[in-house]
């Protein structure tokens, strides 16, 4: 429940910072508007918005939104020689121009105070006005900057803030967004204030009976006075102040302070505790401007020969690559929708994310150090050679340092961010001449921040080296669980792992017989298998990592390709229509767990886990043979049909996909409908069952919440699955029926999705076909109003589901 309050606090006194949050009322257009930016305009076509805004999310879907055509061999002829790829963004409507204007208020006794904007993240190629003047430019939407508005805003008036996104075609390989899709902030200073990101925490030293807390601190004196004291206090996970330290300015803009904690709680991934710095500006013994920062007690460690340690205990990274959309929401950050993409990826035994592929929302550091996983912060996916042709390398030449250096700067006192990646699968990475780029980056990354390695996601070795992988000080491997050992060979005095593995792909509950290993395997229902063997030519089914990881005690661990669905990549139909999101997910688009997400959570999370599959309805198929899996961590189980045993399987290792530790294969099993069960052992005992029966007619909707109770703050949201299900309660796998949803009271609809790939329904309307039975609908608060919330589900012939819930 709730949001994320990201910086300062709510103004205390006229001489204090005051935080105005800039999400409600925003005016809209994509029509070009020569008056935008002027105080005034015909705003009377323009849409009211909040942001974060993803002006694409609503589609229409189409592929000639991002159609590509690519030439094959040479050739000219478009019948011949040209593939059409599509969907390869989202078949959204992402590309072009887009205006937003906000009117805020200022008061009169404002005048003399110090105006910052703070954006966290516009896409793309964002310029931004106040009162009809230029304030700053910023083309990377994933960068989170800032602008000073003090001599454009105006006291006592109305000031109008006016922002213009040039979004171009061809500038990603996967679903942008559009917009001002992260938060936003009017952050009103006293001339002496803390300048924007400017307090930097490291711990250098940690034992237990003491930890040593540096701070460095910026200070903006806009005015020049002269008596200012910086106040530095430390405060417990509790809240409870501890320590605290003046330090004079005497005239410098910057200082240094350490403080020693004793016996400090450490930051770990079973228990994140964090401390907070709570920084004060003085002048006269008035405070002038406070902030506080968290961070936390923890070392890290990264040996070439034996992995990574935490604390000084070793970790094994059970990793995810996350896009950063959010499915249905699109780019529009939304702090409940990740924290629940979060904890559902801990339940799977997750425990570090790889942003993939450029810096996240803020939001993501900030839950994964309260919720205890670690973070590889990414900054690009091209340099100056480029994968797209309006992609990053337009821009690398004047913005990559400050880029990076703003990565850097937000996210370094984040105790779960523990390497800054420069790239992935850089172009340049096999020409000799990139060493000059790579070591520039590199030295940037060290500047900013000497507590934490560099690393890289890499796919290629000539040889014996790797030109970014001579300069950074941690090589990440994408899709190279076969040759882990070499590359420790050439490069034994690096730390590794596999920053980008599997690239399994599958539709969540589509079922194809046989369950065999599929490679690029495409079909007419655009869908990909779910026995989790499916994969593209670059990638492997998971056991496959699993058995490198474990024959590798110096890798650090593996980053799977990935966490969630996302919006683009359709591997592998790229050239299909309609196919609009990608299968690589452990979890559908609309947050379903797919099979494979109980494979990985058998290996990772240490606790018992049973899952068997497929499921048990297949009218028709009487007498055929049917594969079934089991995917678990118990030393054997034995399989039954209608009660009669179909043999029991033991773990063992061997080099087959099938034989792998944690999945179990009954290739030959004759279908009756019924009862499907699997009984799991250790030894002679029976350790737990899992039991599957054949579904009868649909017959009902079955609503399930993950929460019920919201935040009455129009950001917080519940998710409530959609389930057909026959008279006794169970899920129909096949069902497809149009479901419609009514939402009353004190909450609205922020979207739907069923998970399906190939669905070009909207997913912001009130309707959505079921995908082999189920559907999300995404529920959003409404701000300052609390009351009931009640939701209906309909579906022609089956009755309806009723649930209720409350905004508090």
């Amino acid at each position: 429940m709730g949001g994320v309050k990201l910086q300062g606090s709510e103004r205390d006194s006229d001489t204090m910072r005051h935080v105005i949050e800039l999400k409600q009322d925003w005016k809209f257009t994509r029509s070009r508007c020569e008056d935008a930016v002027q105080a005034v305009c015909d705003e009377s076509d323009w849409e009211t918005v909040d942001v974060p805004h993803d002006w694409a999310i609503a589609g229409p879907f189409d592929k000639e939104h991002d159609i590509d055509r690519k030439v094959q061999q040479g050739q000219l002829d478009v019948a011949e020689g040209v593939r059409e790829i599509t969907g390869r963004t989202g078949a959204l409507p992402h590309a072009g121009e887009g205006w937003y204007r906000k009117t805020v208020a200022i008061p009169t006794e404002s005048r003399g105070r110090h105006f910052r904007l703070e954006c966290d993240g516009i896409m793309s190629r964002s310029t931004v006005y106040c009162n009809g003047e230029v304030a700053g430019h910023w083309p990377y939407g994933y960068t989170s900057f800032a602008l000073d508005l003090t001599a454009l805003i105006k006291p006592g008036e109305a000031n109008v803030i006016a922002v213009h996104v040039n979004n171009p075609p061809h500038a990603s390989r996967w679903y942008p967004g559009a917009g001002i899709y992260r938060q936003v902030r009017l952050v009103e200073l006293a001339p002496l204030h803390i300048d924007h990101w400017g307090v930097e925490i490291t711990t250098p030293e940690i034992a237990e009976a003491q930890g040593v807390v540096r701070i460095k601190t910026r200070v903006v004196d806009a005015a020049g006075q002269d008596g200012a004291v910086v106040r530095t206090t430390i405060l417990e996970p509790d809240g409870k102040p501890v320590l605290t330290e003046e330090t004079s300015l005497s005239g410098v803009t910057s200082i240094e302070q350490s403080l020693q904690v004793d016996a400090p709680l450490r930051w770990t991934l079973e228990n994140p505790v964090q401390y907070t710095v709570r920084s004060e500006i003085l002048l006269g013994g008035a405070v002038t401007d406070s902030l506080d920062t968290r961070f936390g007690f923890r070392t890290l460690r990264f040996d070439p020969l034996s992995g990574f340690f935490l604390n000084e205990k070793p970790v094994k990274m059970n990793g995810v690559c996350m896009h950063h959309d959010l499915g249905p929401l699109g780019a529009a950050m939304n702090v409940a929708a990740l924290r629940r993409q979060l904890t559902m990826l801990k339940d799977m035994g997750c425990n570090a994310i790889r942003t993939s592929h450029n810096p996240p929302a803020p939001e993501l550091p900030l839950l994964a150090s309260e919720m205890g996983m670690l973070v590889i912060d990414e900054a690009f996916d091209e340099w100056k050679s480029g994968k797209k042709k309006n992609g990053y390398n337009s821009l690398f030449e004047g913005w990559a340092e400050k880029d990076l250096r703003a990565m850097i700067r937000r996210d370094r006192n984040h105790p779960s961010v523990i390497m800054w990646s420069i790239g992935n699968e850089i172009r340049e990475q096999m020409d000799p001449d990139c060493a000059e780029i790579a070591r520039f980056l590199v030295d940037i990354c060290h500047d900013e921040d000497p507590s934490r390695p560099v690393t890289c996601g890499l796919n290629a070795l000539r040889g014996d080296h790797n030109t970014i992988a001579d300069e950074v000080d941690i090589p990440g491997w994408n899709y190279q669980p076969r040759n882990y050992g070499h590359f420790h060979a050439c490069y034994p005095d690096k730390p590794q792992y596999g920053s980008e593995t599997a690239s399994t792909v599958s539709s969540r509950g589509a079922y194809y017989f046989p369950a065999v290993d599929e490679v690029m395997l495409r079909r007419d229902t655009l869908q990909v298998n779910s026995f989790d063997m499916s994969y593209p030519p670059w990638g492997t089914a998971p056991d496959v990592e699993f058995q490198a990881q474990d024959e590798c005690d110096f890798s650090m661990g593996e980053f799977v390709w990935t966490g969630f669905d996302y919006l683009g990549e359709t591997t592998p139909y790229q050239s299909e229509w309609p196919s609009r999101s990608s299968y690589f997910g452990i979890i559908d688009l609309a947050g379903i767990p797919k099979d494979r997400f109980y494979l990985y959570q058998a290996k990772w999370s240490g606790r018992d886990v049973i899952h068997l599959m497929p499921h048990w309805t297949w009218p028709g198929m009487e007498g055929q043979i049917v594969q079934v899996q089991c995917y678990t961590n118990h030393q054997s189980a034995e399989l039954f049909v209608n009660g009669v045993s179909q043999g029991r399987k033991d773990h063992y290792r061997k080099h087959k996909v099938l034989e792998s530790s944690y999945r179990f294969h009954w290739p030959l099993v004759v279908y009756q409908p019924g009862e499907l069960k699997v009984v799991a052992y250790a030894g002679d005992d029976v350790v737990g069952t899992k039991t599957i029966v054949t579904a009868g007619a649909p017959a009902a909707v079955e609503l399930v919440v993950d929460c019920q109770d919201l935040a009455a703050d129009g950001d917080d949201m519940a998710f409530v699955t959609a389930r057909i299900v026959d008279k006794d309660g169970n899920l129909c796998p096949h069902a497809d029926n149009s479901l419609r949803f009514d939402v009353s009271g004190a909450a609205r609809i922020a979207g739907l999705c069923n998970g399906d790939a190939t669905s070009l329904e909207s997913f912001k309307g009130t309707e959505m076909k079921a995908f082999n039975g189920m559907c999300v609908l995404y529920l959003k608060s409404i701000d300052g109003r609390s009351g009931e919330i009640h939701v209906t589900c309909l579906a022609q012939g089956l009755v309806d589901g009723v649930m209720e819930l409350r905004a508090l």
